[in-house]
């Protein structure tokens, strides 16, 4: 009679178990749906990544030795001593490479993301599409994000196009650039339907000290980039190419 009783009791434990793991399974499942439905609609938004290097040659072969994709020159960006190549990520999306332009004297300013003392390329911004930078940069300081001011540029492309765009200043990057810039291309072709195919941006994501801080700018802007705690501020770009998928940092 016990035996009996130890076996329905372990075929009850047994129930409960399963019962208990097919939930675990079920909300593991869940979850990881809506962090790749959230990540593909962070990817939708994004404009283009910014790999800053101290030379432009050394860039676009650390790219190309990673990757699989050789970037080609974008062009100068007259009074900002800069210049930079491309590699298409998608079909509205991009990698600018970029660096310091030895053809154009030192600019008034100093050259955006630190690249007058840059040693090492690194991925240091990210850049969201918007129609109206104006409203969103007033909308953004309301929350406590305190977005540049808008300015304009422009590039000549090597086949005689000229591209003009709007951004949020790139001297004023929140949160050493985890928190992204906002770019406006109104009536220019993007970039990324001339910039050599080959990569496909997977997915973004972010270290710093401040996590909290970091999160609550990002849910203002109504951006679900994942944010996890760090020694020091970075941004972690998974990239599939021909050489599979591979992260950029």
């Amino acid at each position: 009679m016990a035996l009996m009783f130890a076996r329905i009791w372990d075929v009850k434990i047994c129930k409960r178990s399963t019962v208990l793991f097919m939930a675990v399974l079920t909300l593991i499942t869940i979850s990881n749906g809506a962090r790749q439905k959230a990540s593909a609609k962070l990817i939708s938004r994004i404009d283009h990544l910014v790999y800053a290097t101290p030379d432009l040659n050394r860039g676009v072969a650390e790219i190309e030795k990673l990757l699989g994709v050789r970037a080609t020159v974008g062009g100068q960006h007259p009074g900002r001593g800069t210049r930079n190549a491309l590699v298409a990520l998608g079909p509205t999306t991009y990698l600018e490479i970029l660096a310091p332009d030895p053809e154009q004297p030192p600019p008034k300013e100093p050259r955006p993301f630190g690249l007058d003392e840059l040693k090492k390329s690194k991925l240091v911004a990210w850049f969201v599409n918007s129609s109206d930078l104006e409203r969103l940069r007033s909308e953004a300081v309301r929350k406590g994000v305190p977005l540049g001011e808008v300015k304009s540029g422009s590039r000549l492309r090597p086949d005689g196009v000229q591209l003009s765009w709007q951004f949020t200043d790139p001297g004023a990057a929140v949160a050493q650039g985890i928190v992204p810039l906002f770019i406006n291309w109104g009536d220019s072709p993007h970039p990324a339907r001339t910039a050599p195919r080959g990569g496909t941006l997977i997915s973004l994501r972010a270290e710093h000290p401040d996590v909290q801080g970091v999160r609550r700018m990002l849910r203002g802007l109504e951006l679900d980039l994942e944010v996890i705690r760090g020694k020091s501020p970075a941004l972690i770009a998974v990239i599939e190419g021909p050489r599979g998928l591979v992260e950029l940092r």
